[in-house]
């Protein structure tokens, strides 16, 4: 085995290797994924925990994990870490002190509390905590400690893929270090709306202000039973000021992010897009979907289905660079840049073929940067490593593609659909381009997808502001 990555390797200590105090932890964060994975292993099918309509009427009004997943996830920790193979299960207590909720960040950690060294006996006080340091379960393992060393190349299990859209777990893992950022919620006056800036609250991404008549935000509180009596309420009349104060308290520096609410996605950007008193910058807007494909190693990046409806050449140029921007939000510094048509070639006859050579040289000349670009590329060569091998195509972008830009919003939009409703891809998107980032939800949103929206917009405007104390 010498030589081989300590990656690549399982390792245990034996008893005599462990003393008093001794610790080991791991962190999971919990996905819907894991939720299904644990039902259909142990027949659980409890629809506190896979009944989406269900749970919101619960105590806890959302999906909640099992409660021995993480009874496994302490298995794990002794199993494998500490003392690691060759462990024997004796016995364990649990206590189970609050539910672990979808996009958790559980720490589970082990600390030797007891020792009996006739037996080799080990007693193992168990803790889990989530990102906000509250203890969902702790017990009491007691293990019979291997004496002989164990030291082998770890197992590589095959991957699993459910029939169940992806869950962005790239984008929620990034976004778990920086702090909440101060939201304008515009117009929430109904379900789904008050639903998402609860929940996104609730995983410290957003610090949220309602802005809207105030008895219509209470009554759709009260109706989908959410508490809110620590959220600042800023009381309008109606949807169109609802919008009108929220850009202006962007324009003044008093929020960060903008989320949209119950009201016309064109409502909320007629006033971002105002020359006067808007939230315009040198960029035009355009709106960015991160999408989790299950079949698909990587965030894939779609611009723009939203916004620009047949974008120019220079309105080309921005969409690909609020991409980038977003992507390097990520953390993804290098970006490839697919920018899609029907072919490979420069066809006169396809305009996207030309506004592609254009977009490759532009970015050449370094009027795009922070990416890596090629095109015209099809879709199929854009993201399969096959399809490029089987045409030829050399490329550093050619299917490995991280940002596929599309020649037009019909074409971006339908792109979308297909990825979601045949593909089982989940979306979260975000608005670029203005002084702040700002959050498209819908009604057809579940709760992960609007809380990912929020830790793509917490992420942008994280980079942003770096970006902004870099040349201050």
């Amino acid at each position: 085995m010498s030589g081989t990555n300590n990656e690549e390797v399982i390792e245990n200590k034996t008893y005599d290797e462990i003393s008093l105090g001794d610790e080991a932890f791991l962190e999971k964060r919990l996905t819907m994924e894991d939720i299904k994975l644990f039902a259909i292993m142990s027949g659980d099918v409890n629809p506190a925990h896979v009944d989406d309509d269900f749970a919101k009427s619960s105590r806890f009004q959302e999906v909640i994990a099992h409660g021995m997943w993480g009874g496994a996830l302490i298995s794990t920790v002794l199993g494998t870490k500490l003392p690691g193979p060759g462990t024997v299960y004796l016995g364990q207590t649990l206590a189970f002190k609050a539910p672990v909720m979808l996009g958790d960040v559980l720490r589970v950690a082990v600390r030797v509390d007891k020792m009996d060294e006739k037996r080799h006996h080990i007693v193992f006080a168990c803790r889990c905590e989530n990102q906000r340091g509250d203890t969902v379960i702790e017990g009491e393992a007691r293990v019979l400690a291997p004496t002989k060393k164990v030291r082998r190349q770890r197992t590589v299990l095959p991957e699993v893929r459910l029939s169940e859209r992806g869950q962005l777990h790239a984008i929620l893992t990034a976004a778990d270090h920086p702090d909440p950022m101060h939201t304008a919620v515009v117009h929430p006056v109904d379900d789904s709306s008050i639903r998402g800036a609860v929940e996104s609250a609730k995983q410290q991404l957003i610090i949220p202000t309602l802005v809207g008549p105030r008895d219509k935000i209470m009554a759709a509180a009260d109706k989908a039973e959410l508490d809110i009596r620590d959220f600042d309420i800023v009381d309008v009349r109606h949807s169109h000021a609802a919008a009108e104060k929220a850009v202006a308290m962007a324009r003044a520096g008093e929020i960060e992010a903008l989320m949209k609410g119950a009201l016309h996605t064109d409502e909320l950007l007629h006033e971002v897009v105002k020359r006067e008193g808007g939230l315009r910058t040198e960029r035009c807007l355009s709106h960015v979907m991160a999408f989790d494909v299950p079949t698909y190693p990587r965030p894939l990046f779609i611009t723009d289905a939203a916004i620009n409806i047949y974008p120019g050449l220079a309105q080309k140029r921005d969409i690909i660079q609020n991409a980038i921007e977003l992507a390097h939000a990520i953390g993804n510094s290098h970006p490839r840049v697919a920018i899609l048509s029907a072919v490979e070639t420069i066809n006169p006859k396809l305009n996207a073929t030309l506004d592609a050579a254009a977009l490759c040289k532009m970015a050449e000349r370094g009027q795009i940067t922070g990416g890596i670009l090629d095109g015209p590329l099809a879709f199929d060569s854009a993201v399969s490593e096959d399809s490029r091998v089987t045409k030829g195509i050399n490329s550093p972008v050619a299917g490995c593609a991280d940002i596929l830009v599309a020649p037009d919003l019909e074409a971006a939009n339908m792109l979308m659909k297909q990825l979601s409703y045949l593909a089982d891809a989940t979306g979260a998107g975000v608005v670029v381009g203005a002084r702040v980032p700002i959050m498209l939800t819908s009604r057809a949103d579940d709760a992960l997808t609007r809380i990912a929206s929020s830790a793509l917009a917490l992420l942008l405007a994280e980079h942003q502001r770096k970006a902004l104390d870099k040349y201050k």
